[in-house]
């Protein structure tokens, strides 16, 4: 079944999400509005953070369906853009994936919060110490020395046996939460202190670590577990966090399998915040657009349905409450 919505997204982000995408620019069929008459028309746009878009997608086809007339724009480019593009008001609303910071805030930024989801670190799926991996998983300690000293050079080191292997660290290129995150979760580090080959974008991490067995990266949960079926990417692995540091992991550190386990680790507090993280839309001041504005009530509303079909966790009902309150 084809997707009627506009994608303006790089044919990597396309083609990993496994998208069907029409060229028009116009929606055009039966309102499904219950017989009412659907008075909303006009567009939305939104750019930014590669870690809500494929929410923002979902939710764009669904609110398109229940208004014939309303077209939704949605574009990755990572979170650095959609605050630029948000500010600079290029686009309605943008899709950012770290907390809002002073200098933003002093700028006109207005958030509020939608979902929820995870950064993961990511190997290939023929890594030359998997099993180890799989069996004792990586301290935060390690990752730290990986990504932001640079001393564990080797998968040996890394994984405490003999094996001289490189590690062929990967980061991102682009300003973007998943990074922000993952340098968080390393002693509250920021991106510009993680170490590694710079890549843009989420599918481009997923990429170059899947072509690469010695490589190591980090990606946001949707561009490591696909959809469908709820598995991990073919070619790609997830390391497991070692919480407690006893080098091994535990039955309950183990909840990496499907993408629905790891869900529920965000939910229940298992997975560490960061790197597990709100996702938020922003926009240059509160939105004043009638159309914008519904399209929020509904996301908060009727459109969280779609949160955990799409791969994301819902936010507390207290706190969509509190989103909502914002937003009115």
């Amino acid at each position: 079944m084809k997707r009627k919505i506009i994608i303006l997204a790089g044919a990597a982000v396309i083609a990993i999400l496994g998208l069907a995408i029409t060229p028009s620019c116009n929606r055009s069929g039966k309102d499904t509005s219950g017989g009412q008459a659907d008075t909303l028309r006009g567009k939305i746009t939104l750019s930014g953070a590669f870690a809500l878009y494929p929410m923002a997608v979902k939710w764009a086809e669904e609110f398109q369906k229940l208004h014939p007339h309303v077209t939704v724009n949605v574009s990755a480019g990572g979170a650095g853009k959609g605050m630029t593009d948000a500010l600079s008001k290029m686009v309605d609303l943008g899709m950012y994936s770290k907390a809002v910071s002073p200098e933003e805030q002093a700028k006109g930024a207005w958030w509020i919060a939608v979902a929820k989801d995870a950064v993961l670190p990511t190997i290939n799926a023929n890594n030359p110490v998997l099993a180890d991996l799989k069996k004792k998983g990586l301290t935060r300690q390690k990752f730290y020395d990986i990504f932001i000293t640079g001393t564990i050079k080797t998968w040996g080191a890394a994984a405490g046996n003999a094996s001289r292997e490189e590690l062929n660290v990967f980061t991102r290129s682009d300003a973007c939460g998943a990074a922000e995150m993952w340098a968080k979760f390393l002693n509250n580090k920021k991106q510009e202190d993680l170490q590694g080959l710079g890549v843009n974008g989420d599918p481009g991490v997923a990429d170059a670590v899947r072509r690469n067995p010695n490589g190591i990266g980090f990606n946001n949960l949707g561009f490591v577990y696909e959809m469908q079926s709820r598995k991990i990417y073919a070619g790609l692995e997830v390391v497991p966090i070692d919480l407690n540091g006893n080098g091994l992991i535990d039955p309950d550190e183990n909840f990496y399998k499907t993408m629905d386990q790891v869900m529920k680790a965000i939910n229940d507090g298992k997975y560490p915040s960061p790197p597990a993280r709100d996702l938020f839309f922003v926009s240059a001041g509160k939105p004043t657009s009638p159309l914008v504005r519904e399209f929020l009530h509904w996301i908060l509303s009727a459109g969280q349905k779609y949160v955990t079909e799409a791969g994301y966790v819902m936010i507390k009902q207290e706190q969509i409450t509190s989103e909502l309150q914002k937003l009115n």
